[in-house]
């Protein structure tokens, strides 16, 4: 069986970020990826794809943004372009296409067995960078539409003209719903919207744009451990906002005024019909309340800090609203598509190790784990807000490359005692 101190498995900008650590210490290790470095930037995104944080915050272990537009967001292909240079600037020991299909701590209690279709190895430490979101979730009343009506994953989308001519549900309101359901709108599609729980903040407030305020503020800095047990679900939908054109908010009710039709969540196919519930008001007036609540939080830290190059305050005020909705019915016959941004969920069944909670979320403090030497990385909240962005993950994997130094050491030193 072949040996390796350390086995990272996952190639996405997580586990490169823990490699970059342990090579520049000189620790033998090994990045095991089931596809291509990088997949999931690269090919699970939609052409119009492009950041929501601003290209300053982009940021990895030893390698940062230095392009002409740090308050920009970077497309589908200069992100890409960008993950591309940073593992040309280390050249991190990967293995590509190889899946690990079990993992489990050494029957003999000497590290992990990590088995491949390539083989086995041996690790005395390991790091699951496999991130939170791995088989698309699309709810399993699907399976009534008839086969006529095209049905597509929010990973899926590419574009517009993929989809057939005919109106198009897009069913959620995460980033991913919430910004396809602006490009097919922006392409002239009759469109659809099953509106969720998603909040929404402003992409600029005060004059700068809202996350160099909320970083500012050291909002996601601020780890989990300081929020209460309730609040601490790593299966909370993303606010949503763009970076398109320059970077914009999302307003759903300016999406109706532009002639898209909102409804509230799906709750059941019923026949011929979809139906959705009497939760359209009531859903986007708490996303609006998380918008101004953000604003506010904002306009505190303006006047705790004294700072007068803010702009004046001001508070979002609702440009629609929906006239006596109580809920809706929408014919399958009138849709040609309908889009799942439905999310994603966890699949850990070939991780054999007693770390997780009754709801499948691995139990860790900052990644480190109640199993010695096993690790996680890239999930979201791991440790803080900011965990689940690159500036984050560089905070994240320093941290977890600290843990494995250090049991690397410990382990050494109780070698050579031995000896």
């Amino acid at each position: 069986m072949e040996r390796i101190p350390v086995v990272i498995i996952g190639g996405g900008h997580a586990g490169l970020a823990v490699s970059w650590h342990l090579t520049r210490d000189g620790i033998e290790h090994v990045v095991l990826e089931r596809d291509t470095l990088l997949h999931s930037w690269r090919d699970a995104r939609w052409d119009s794809f492009c950041l929501v944080t601003p290209n300053w915050q982009c940021r990895l272990p030893g390698y940062s943004y230095d392009g002409p537009d740090p308050d920009g967001f970077m497309v589908a292909t200069e992100l890409t372009d960008w993950l591309a240079g940073y593992v040309a600037s280390f050249d991190p020991p990967v293995r590509e296409h190889t899946t690990v299909t079990s993992l489990r701590p050494a029957a003999d209690g000497d590290g992990f067995d990590v088995t491949t279709a390539e083989g086995s190895i041996r690790a005395e430490q390991v790091v699951v960078a496999t991130g939170g979101y791995h088989d698309p979730s699309i709810p399993r009343m699907a399976e009534r539409l008839p086969q006529q009506v095209l049905q597509l994953h929010s990973s899926q989308y590419k574009n517009p003209q993929q989809l057939p001519g005919g109106p198009v549900l897009v069913v959620g309101t995460g980033q991913s719903g919430a910004q396809i359901a602006e490009d097919l709108l922006l392409a002239g599609r009759d469109v659809h919207l099953a509106v969720g729980n998603a909040p929404r903040f402003a992409r600029r407030y005060r004059g700068r744009d809202v996350i160099a305020w909320l970083h500012d503020t050291g909002h996601y800095a601020k780890p989990v451990t300081d929020k209460p047990v309730e609040e601490r679900s790593q299966d909370k939908t993303n606010h949503y906002v763009t970076g398109r054109g320059g970077g914009r908010d999302i307003d759903l009710r300016a999406f109706a005024i532009a002639g898209m039709t909102l409804h509230g969540h799906l709750r059941d196919i019923a026949g011929s019909e979809l139906v959705f519930a009497n939760d359209l008001e009531q859903s986007l007036d708490a996303a609006d309340a998380v918008y101004n609540g953000i604003n506010q939080m904002i306009d505190d830290h303006i006047a705790r800090n004294a700072i007068r190059s803010a702009i004046e305050p001001s508070r979002y005020r609702p440009v629609w609203r929906p006239a006596a909705y109580r809920g809706s019915r929408l014919p399958v016959g009138e849709l040609a598509a309908v889009v799942w941004a439905t999310g994603f969920s966890r699949d850990y069944r070939w991780l054999h190790a007693g770390v997780f909670d009754g709801a499948g979320h691995p139990q860790q403090l900052r990644g480190v784990t109640a199993v010695p030497g096993l690790y996680f990385i890239g999930l979201p909240w791991l440790h803080t807000w900011g965990s689940g962005r690159f500036a984050g993950i560089e905070v994240d994997a320093g941290y977890l490359a600290a843990q494995l130094r250090a049991r690397e050491h410990s382990g050494k030193l109780a070698a050579s005692a031995a000896r």
